[in-house]
């Protein structure tokens, strides 16, 4: 079963066709890859899928429904959470607090419960707070929850990324470089962790510009070129496709 569709999708900056008619589906608790060339519109795909981006045309569905056009918070509410190539934490605030502000949508109790510190609002609260550090759990950071976040080194900020995403209870997981930055024992941990969501039952779509990393977790890789889609296939197709090594990965990337 697809959990998503993307249909002709096409996004046009004035005379700039960033993405250009590009169309892939991504199956339930699968690891897809989109690489490609700096400028190749790899972002800019991702901005339209999270609504941070309105396409010029094309479709986007859902687990069935069609979600093109809408903004991004009512995305992320139907089950799609990312992470950005630059780091986007609350810098000031705690690990855990940056993955509690992750749950505000799950939050039934409104603002007069929240001023009052009714009841309701408390418990709602703790179990905002153990739930955090289950996902801080997961991701092998429980130890430095009560830290700021912008304290911490540059892999484990990612991981908080990550961490956040997952709170968001979403079920399509769009990660933008995760491994940028990082030394080889943390990208080797990182594949990890993007395998460990697979098991959980995410489906994880990524940019990324490590080889080794794609090719060692991708069940499924597209290829954008100057926003157009130049192949697609599983990674041993990929590695050998003629128009791939030629536009991007190059005789010696292996």
């Amino acid at each position: 079963m697809f959990l998503l569709e993307v249909r002709g999708l096409s996004r046009h900056f004035g005379g700039v066709r960033a993405v250009e008619e590009v169309s892939f589906s991504a199956k339930s608790g699968s690891i897809l890859s989109i690489i490609g060339p700096n400028g190749a519109g790899k972002t800019t795909l991702f901005n339209c899928l999270t609504g941070f981006t309105k396409p010029t045309r094309g479709s986007v569905v859902l687990a069935g429904k069609e979600i093109s056009g809408f903004p991004s918070d009512r995305i992320t509410r139907l089950g799609i959470a990312r992470t950005f190539q630059n780091i986007r934490l609350f810098r000031e605030m705690t690990v855990r607090e940056n993955v509690m502000v992750a749950q505000h949508a799950t939050i039934a109790s409104g603002l007069l419960p929240a001023v009052l510190r009714s009841r309701r609002f408390r418990d709602e609260e703790r179990d905002v707070r153990e739930r955090a550090f289950e996902y801080l759990e997961l991701l092998g950071i429980e130890g430095d929850s009560e830290k700021t976040a912008g304290s911490l080194s540059y892999g484990v900020q990612r991981r908080i990324e990550i961490a956040r995403a997952l709170a968001t209870g979403a079920a399509l997981l769009l990660l933008d470089e995760p491994t940028a930055g990082m030394n080889p024992q943390e990208t080797e941990e990182m594949m990890g962790i993007i395998r460990n969501l697979r098991e959980l039952g995410k489906t994880v779509i990524l940019i990324e510009h490590d080889m080794k990393v794609v090719m060692g977790i991708s069940e499924h890789i597209i290829v954008l070129d100057h926003g157009v889609k130049i192949a697609e296939g599983n990674p041993e197709e990929i590695k050998n496709n003629n128009m791939v090594i030629e536009a991007y990965l190059g005789k010696e990337a292996y």
